[in-house]
C-alpha cells in the first residue's frame, strides 16, 4: 500500500494538469488559463482552457467552460464536494459562478492583481453574505503559472 498523498502534494499534481490544459489554449491565441474540476474521489470531471478568442464569447473563461463540462458530466448544476483548480486567480464572473455551483475547494496558481476576485481586488468567495464559501488554496505553483502568462504576453 502506498503512503497517503499530502494535500499540498495533491494540489500541485492537480495544478500540473491545469497547466497542461492552459498550454493547449494558446493554439487559438487565447490567454493561457487552464481550469480542471475534480470530483470528491479525485476523478477529473471537467477541464477547459480559455476560449474567448476561439469562440468569440466574452464568457468563455476556462473556469466557466470547465464548470459547464463538469455539470454536464454529473448531470446537475450543483458540484458539491468538487474541487476547481485554475492557473490564475478567478475574476468576479468566475468567482461568482464557482460559488453558485457549490464548489467545495478552489485551488489557484498565480495572483491576478488587475481583475482577481479571490483576494486581490475583491474577495467574492469569502463574502459572508453569500450562502456558500469554498475552501481556498492560493498560490499553488504560482511561479510556473505566472511564467506561462508572462511568456504569452511577451510573444
Amino acid at each position: 500500500m502506498s503512503p497517503p498523498v499530502s494535500l499540498p502534494e495533491l494540489h500541485r499534481g492537480w495544478m500540473r494538469r491545469a497547466l497542461q490544459v492552459a498550454a493547449a489554449s494558446t493554439e487559438s491565441d487565447d490567454v493561457p488559463v487552464g481550469a480542471v474540476i475534480f470530483a470528491a474521489d479525485g476523478t477529473e470531471i471537467g477541464a477547459a482552457g480559455n476560449a474567448r478568442e476561439r469562440l468569440g464569447d466574452p464568457t468563455a473563461h476556462a473556469e466557466i467552460l470547465a464548470l459547464r463540462a463538469a455539470a454536464a458530466r454529473v448531470g446537475e448544476w450543483r458540484l458539491s464536494g468538487c474541487s476547481l483548480v485554475v492557473t490564475l486567480e478567478p475574476c468576479t464572473m468566475c468567482a461568482g459562478a464557482l460559488v453558485l455551483a457549490r464548489i467545495e475547494t478552489l485551488v489557484f496558481g498565480a495572483w491576478e492583481p488587475k481583475t482577481g476576485a479571490v483576494g486581490s481586488l475583491w474577495d467574492v468567495v469569502r463574502d459572508r453574505r453569500l450562502n456558500h464559501r469554498p475552501e481556498v488554496y492560493p498560490g499553488v505553483l504560482a511561479d510556473e503559472c505566472a511564467a506561462m502568462m508572462r511568456s504569452f504576453f511577451r510573444s
